[in-house]
């Protein structure tokens, strides 16, 4: 099953366009943090912090095992997470780039 499949409808387009221009319009730190916690549980905060974890170590070349016990992620996470990282929509190496001093 694509994971995406079940996802294509014009609501969901719209829904999704509508969430990302938002969140792409607050300016603020602590606001987004606050957004962000009241859009999404803690187990979903948790997934998305540690997939976020996962792609700066992998850009970073560290091992899987080692990224594993450090994060706690499964191998199936960061393998995962490096597919997107290195095939994806170029998301990841974009903000890890903006991120870099």
């Amino acid at each position: 099953m694509n994971e995406d499949e079940g996802l294509s409808t014009p609501d969901h387009d719209t829904r999704v366009d509508d969430l990302i221009a938002t969140i792409s319009k607050i300016r603020d730190e602590d606001l987004t943090g606050r957004f962000l916690r009241d859009l999404c549980t803690r187990n979903e905060l948790e997934a998305m912090a540690q997939r976020w974890e996962v792609a700066q170590l992998v850009d970073q070349g560290v091992p899987y095992l080692q990224i594993a016990k450090r994060t706690g992620a499964s191998t199936a996470t960061i393998t995962r997470v490096a597919s997107w990282l290195h095939h994806g929509q170029g998301g990841y190496l974009s903000v890890i780039k903006k991120r870099r001093p």
